[in-house]
């Protein structure tokens, strides 16, 4: 190894039983890069971690850590003394009832931090993390965001050499997500610390100098994040068409990699250019069953250089289809890694097999929430929330860790009773209704909610005989559902073997299987790959349009947002803005201005700078900063020499549309400033 190099794998492999979990790994990563490992659920990216850890044996190939061969008890030793590690999962290398001092002291201790300089550290790293006001909270009684980052500082307690985490931000708020990749983005930079980190959000992969992208045990591709973007060429194309539902399934039999995002449509047009690309999804709606007709386009077709949107909205229609607000833009890490995986036989659609059963339809609305509220002793849970929902929309509810999102879907289920206020679900009364309700409604936890050592098909007709299913409807429902989730093939499979997206799918096959009027789903996503939440979404995208099912989700998946018709978000158990994602959108640029995107050749100090010369609202993107401009053109003068000044190179500079994760961070940043008193 050379005196650059930090990680060093060759030919890993690692088995569990016949399951080969590492076919033959080999990647390299150098001192002082943040390094990124992206992959399914069991794709292998864990157990690399760990042996590189010193913490799990494996069955071949080599794993140098600082010039160390990991080959034995010893030599992991002496490695571990160098590395600080955070495992999968909140708060699982914290003691939950310590507090976040005991916590950090215990590690500090552990580490053999001499006294003087732990205190001095964890007064730096609790100032940054702003868990200082905390300090003396019992980490059983933080929020999720809250636990990562005391979890972050019991492992950098010590200073590493070398910070390897696995999965850091799955579970966490966009605003917690942002922090956390702020102080370790300055930390790393400061200290000169190497970092290998998996992910499962790939809107994260920017954050990585370099990444290695995971299938079934194997690197199918490695490089910088721009370099695999390269890789599979072609244009992402954003635009609406009415009537949706129709216009979906024609273009999905065109481009596989189609998307319904509320009332938008997301479309990687793979290895066409825009002009292409266009002509391309204008002819897939052209062609289409006997008698299908088409008019003509009306309106111009030139783009703006600095978002790819046309100067005037486009208007077309095919066959009944209207066509309007095209966007045309490079593709996302996400849309090459869905393609790579599409390439290896992954399938992005699913199968409904049709039962006969009538859609939904009512003109009353699915759900209704007025000011309820649920105090559990001086804490107010949920505070006055208000909301309605219609029959066959999808509606998201969203918020930071501990906003009080699952204790509303807790009231609404009937799970927990209100301290006050009034809740219609499905028309009954949820504080009366009893069994009405749970005979109408499908509830999906956050937690994992089937019995792991129960087959497929066991878990579905299990939940089948509690909704009171016949015989003859179970079995009806049964092929349902195995269908719709794609679980052909694993019926005799054990559900806590399965991989993470397809246990979700069955979860929600069994909150489906009396086909409720009403679905809820607690952020049903958290830690599924890219091509398990796409089929996900799919699913739930059928059941509104065409089944007329009410969905309510919770996500902190901010793509996730945009999938939504219509959005409520929650503060401190208040429900603080209540609109679409596009009237969101449109809020926060009237109030903050336009977004910028700022390429630079040293991120965390041109942060630190534009921050100090006064532009709050700049955060840490990737290799990027983002920062809202109230007055884009004179800004565009200035930013240079504040940046020069700083000793940073402004690279490049660009408008970008806003995406509902700066919304939610711009909202809740300054709703958290508020409640702190800090302008």
């Amino acid at each position: 190894m050379s005196a650059e190099t930090a990680i060093r794998v060759e030919g890993f492999t690692k088995r569990y039983g016949k399951r080969v979990a590492a076919d033959g790994l080999t990647l390299e990563v150098k001192r002082g890069e943040i390094y990124g490992l992206v992959g399914a659920d069991g794709a292998g990216k864990s157990s690399l971690m760990k042996a590189i850890a010193g913490v799990l044996a494996f069955d071949g190939g080599t794993v140098d850590v600082f010039g160390t061969r990991v080959d034995s008890a010893r030599a992991a030793e002496q490695v571990k003394q160098r590395i600080g590690f955070l495992p999968q999962g909140l708060g699982l290398n914290l003691y939950p009832d310590l507090s976040i001092d005991e916590n950090i002291d215990f590690f500090g201790r552990l580490r053999l931090v001499p006294a003087d300089v732990l205190a001095e550290r964890k007064r730096v790293l609790l100032g940054m993390t702003r868990l200082d006001a905390f300090r003396h909270r019992p980490m059983r009684q933080l929020s999720g965001g809250m636990k990562q980052k005391l979890g972050l500082v019991c492992t950098l307690i010590h200073e590493p050499d070398l910070v390897i985490l696995d999965e850091p931000t799955t579970g966490v708020d966009p605003v917690s997500r942002r922090d956390f990749w702020a102080i370790l983005g300055g930390l790393l930079e400061e200290k000169g610390v190497t970092a290998l980190v998996s992910t499962a959000y790939l809107d994260e992969a920017d954050r990585f100098h370099r990444v290695s992208l995971f299938h079934e045990g194997k690197v199918m591709g490695e490089g910088t994040p721009a370099e695999l973007v390269a890789v599979v060429p072609g244009t992402l194309a954003l635009f609406r068409a009415e009537p949706q539902a129709d216009a979906l399934p024609r273009l999905k039999a065109r481009f596989p990699q189609t998307e319904a995002m509320g009332t938008w449509l997301r479309v990687f047009a793979e290895g066409l250019a825009p002009e292409a690309a266009r002509a391309a999804v204008d002819t897939c709606l052209v062609e289409n069953p006997v008698g299908a007709t088409s008019v003509a386009l009306l309106g111009p077709t030139e783009h703006e250089p600095a978002d790819g949107r046309l100067k005037s909205p486009l208007r077309a229609q095919h066959a009944g289809i209207r066509l309007t607000d095209w966007f045309a833009r490079e593709p996302e890490l996400e849309d090459v890694f869905v393609a790579m995986l599409r390439q290896r036989g992954a399938r992005l659609e699913s199968v409904f097999p049709e039962d006969g059963l009538t859609p939904h339809t009512s003109t009353a609305p699915a759900i209704e929430a007025r000011e309820l509220t649920r105090v559990f002793g001086d804490f107010r849970a949920a505070d006055a929330v208000s909301f309605r929902v219609p029959q066959g929309e999808i509606f998201g509810l969203l918020g930071a860790n501990g906003a009080g999102k699952t204790t509303v879907i807790k009231m609404l289920t009937g799970i927990l009773k209100p301290s006050s206020g009034f809740g219609m679900v499905a028309g009954a009364d949820m504080r009366t209704a009893g069994w009405a309700i749970k005979e109408r409604i499908g509830y999906m936890s956050q937690a994992f909610s089937l019995y792991h050592d129960l087959s497929v098909v066991e878990n579905i007709r299990l939940y089948a005989g509690i909704y009171g299913l016949d015989d003859k409807a179970a079995r009806r429902r049964t092929d349902w559902v195995i269908g719709m989730a794609g679980l052909a093939g694993f019926e005799n499979d054990a559900a806590g073997r399965l991989p993470m997206g397809l246990r979700q799918r069955l979860a929600l096959g069994c909150a489906l299987v009396h086909q409720p009027q009403v679905l809820f789903l607690d952020e049903p996503t958290s830690g599924v790959d890219p091509i398990g939440r796409r089929v996900f979404w799919d699913i739930l995208f059928h059941l509104s349009r065409r089944e007329g099912v009410a969905i309510l989700v919770t996500t902190h998946y901010m793509g996730e947002a945009e999938h939504c018709d219509h959005l409520a978000l929650m503060f401190a158990g208040k429900v603080v803005a209540d609109a679409s994602p596009e009237q969101m959108k449109q809020a926060v640029t009237a109030e903050a201005g336009q977004l910028l995107e700022l390429r630079v050749d040293r991120p965390a100090p041109a942060q630190a700078a534009l921050v100090a010369a006064g532009f709050a609202s700049a955060v840490l993107h990737g290799r990027a900063v983002h920062l809202l401009s109230k007055a884009a053109d004179a800004d565009l003068a200035r930013l240079p020499g504040i940046l020069a000044a700083a000793g940073v190179q402004l690279q490049s500079v660009q408008p970008r549309p806003l995406s509902m994760e700066d919304v939610f961070v711009h909202q809740v940043s300054a709703l958290e400033a508020a409640q702190r008193g800090t302008p």
